[in-house]
């Protein structure tokens, strides 16, 4: 099915969008998205969009004939490439893929908007690190970047050479309502995918320019010892106390050390925010520093509307140090 014109979709259970423009990066996320879609059994749409603006300020396009000869082109260009990237070697790999039913959406404008709004009540939404029109020197493009801060579903950026995903989940935790959902979706993709989940968390130590403020103020950070039992019972409160997971608590800064834990790993989770988040922020530093270097696809999980609307609602305690 083609759909020209890009509008907000239904909820679909299970649902898998991803942007493709012929980029590498489209490429890769395309191929991991194939492998989602085949291993749990959910419908993949493919959407792709097709520049607009100069129909506008050219007379010689003013003929809409024009414009329906690159939808139709870019609509063929997206199903070769479909095709393509069913026949690579890690994607056939995956029982399933030969045979999954994919639909495309051609639409012309913005990609980003496109994206955002076909991502509305799916349940993942997977773009490429970079597309074309991605600057050389960036290490995420636009497009990923909106994806990430908007997407209104947990959002996949998929890294080059990242298709077939090696057995571990990993997941940063903080205990915010954030880290919460971001918890209870790293385990539901390690449980479909039959892999370990991991759990990590990182504590850093006060570091006092004189010795005269730890005298004079009492200490605002934890030790691995209270970080490891905050962590502890928070698993158990989210997953249950039976829960399948190795913990990690790491000192340092939190995003740094799940770069470094991710190497490896299947699937990095973040939740969209931490605990300490500037009000109005949609994006908090963590996520954004997972998305761009980690070295392997990041998933990073908003909050549904009521509990976006509950958090951005409390006041947020300055006095509290954390570097997300």
């Amino acid at each position: 099915m083609t759909t020209q014109q890009s509008t907000s979709h239904p909820g679909r259970s299970g649902r898998v969008v991803v942007g493709v423009d012929g980029s590498p990066g489209a490429r890769t996320a395309l191929g991991w998205a194939l492998v989602v879609a085949a291993r749990t059994g959910a419908p993949l749409e493919l959407v792709s969009a097709y520049p607009v603006d100069f129909y506008w300020v050219d007379p010689f396009l003013l003929d809409t004939g024009r414009l329906d000869a690159i939808r139709a082109d870019t609509e063929e260009r997206v199903r070769g490439l479909l095709e393509e990237v069913r026949r690579d070697p890690a994607v056939t790999a995956v029982a399933g893929t030969a045979e999954l039913a994919a639909d495309v959406v051609v639409a012309g404008g913005a990609p980003l908007e496109h994206l955002v709004a076909r991502a509305e009540g799916a349940d993942l939404l997977v773009v490429g690190s970079r597309g074309r029109g991605g600057v050389r020197s960036t290490m995420l493009g636009s497009v990923a970047l909106h994806c990430v801060a908007h997407g209104p579903c947990p959002v996949v950026v998929v890294h080059p050479g990242t298709v077939e995903p090696p057995p571990r989940v990993v997941v940063g935790v903080d205990d915010s309502p954030m880290s919460r959902a971001a918890l209870s979706r790293a385990a539901e993709e390690a449980s479909r995918l039959g892999t370990r989940l991991e759990v990590v968390a990182a504590y850093q130590p006060e570091a006092y320019w004189s010795d005269l403020y730890a005298v004079t103020a009492p200490p605002a950070s934890e030790t691995e010892e209270q970080a490891r039992t905050r962590v502890a019972a928070f698993v158990a409160e989210v997953l249950g106390t039976d829960a399948d997971a190795d913990v990690h608590v790491v000192s340092g800064a939190p995003a740094e050390a799940l770069v470094q834990r991710a190497d490896g790993a299947a699937l990095l989770v973040v939740g969209s925010r931490s605990r300490s988040r500037v009000a109005g922020m949609v994006l908090g530093s963590v996520a954004l520093h997972c998305a761009v270097h980690a070295p392997c696809p990041v998933m990073v999980v908003h909050p549904d509307p009521a509990s976006r609307a509950a958090a951005d609602a409390v006041p947020v305690v300055a006095a509290v140090p954390d570097p997300a």
